[in-house]
C-alpha cells in the first residue's frame, strides 16, 4: 500500500509501525521524525498548502488526513481522485482508536495493542494531586492559547494541570491581562516558537509570575510520538 501523509504525528506513527520509504512515499515539509528516514520521502507541500497536483502525480493508494491540521477545501479536492481518511483527535480516546484501526489496517494488530498499552501506561503513572492553573500559549500578536475541545488540553489534564482556559474552545485570543489568573505559563515551541526572550518580555507586565518553556510536540502530536515523551510528561507534571 502506497500512503500520503498530511500530518507529522501521522507520518511519524507510519514509520514507527514499520513502514518503509516505499509505502509511506509522500509527506509534508513539517514532517521531521525520524529524520533518517523521512528525508528519503517526497515532499507535497504543507499542512495547508497541499500541492494537490503533485500528490496526484504520486498516484497514492490512501491518504492520511487530519481534520484540524489540513485545510477542508483542499481535502475535499483529493478526495475526488483518492481514498482519503481523515482522522479527528481531541482526546486520548480517539488516539487510542486511530491506532488500533491503523493497526487493524497495516495488519499489524499487535503492535497496534502494544503502542496503545505504552500510552496508557504514561498517563497512569502520573499521579493527580491538586491542580495548577495553566496558561497554554501557542502564538504571539496576538496572544493565543487552547480550549477545552483539543487535544492539547487533553494531554494538559491528563498531565495533573488545569487549564485556565478550559470554558473557551478551539484556539481562543487572549489578553495579557487574562493570563493573571494562571498559576503557570506554558511558552510553547510550537507553532509559534516561544523562546526566553519572549518570557521576559512577558515578565515586564507580569512580574513573579512564573512561566516556563514547553515542548510542543509533547503537547500537541498524536499517534505514538506521545511513548517518547512520557518522562518529559511525567517530570514536568512532578515539578510543578
Amino acid at each position: 500500500m502506497k500512503i500520503i501523509s498530511l500530518v507529522p504525528s501521522i507520518t511519524e506513527t507510519l514509520f514507527d509501525f514499520g513502514l518503509t520509504a516505499n509505502e509511506v512515499i509522500g509527506r509534508t515539509k513539517f514532517c521531521i521524525h525520524p529524520s533518517d528516514l523521512v528525508k528519503n520521502v517526497e515532499v507535497i507541500g504543507g499542512t495547508k498548502n497541499l500541492n494537490i497536483e503533485k500528490i496526484r502525480s504520486l498516484k497514492p493508494d490512501l491518504i492520511i488526513a487530519n481534520k484540524e491540521e489540513n485545510e477542508k477545501l483542499q481535502v475535499e479536492e483529493l478526495m475526488k481522485d483518492f481514498k482519503v481518511w481523515v482522522t479527528d483527535i481531541e482526546t486520548l480516546e480517539d488516539n487510542q482508536d486511530f491506532i488500533s484501526d491503523l493497526g487493524t489496517l497495516l495488519n499489524k494488530e499487535n503492535l497496534a495493542l502494544d503502542f496503545n498499552r505504552k500510552i496508557a501506561s504514561v498517563f497512569t503513572d502520573i499521579k493527580l494531586s491538586d491542580s495548577k492553573k495553566v496558561a497554554y500559549l501557542i502564538w504571539k500578536n496576538p496572544y493565543m492559547t487552547v480550549g477545552s475541545d483539543t487535544f492539547i488540553n487533553e494531554v494538559l489534564v491528563r498531565s495533573g494541570f488545569e487549564n485556565l482556559f478550559k470554558d473557551r474552545t478551539r484556539y481562543p485570543e487572549i489578553s495579557v491581562e487574562e493570563l493573571k489568573d494562571a498559576d503557570l505559563i506554558f511558552l510553547s515551541s510550537e507553532p509559534f516558537p516561544f523562546q526566553q526572550k519572549h518570557i521576559d518580555e512577558l515578565l515586564l507586565e507580569l512580574p513573579n509570575k512564573e512561566m516556563i518553556l514547553v515542548d510542543g510536540e509533547a503537547f500537541s502530536w498524536f499517534g505514538t510520538h506521545l511513548i517518547k515523551v512520557g518522562d518529559y510528561l511525567k517530570e514536568l507534571s512532578l515539578k510543578y
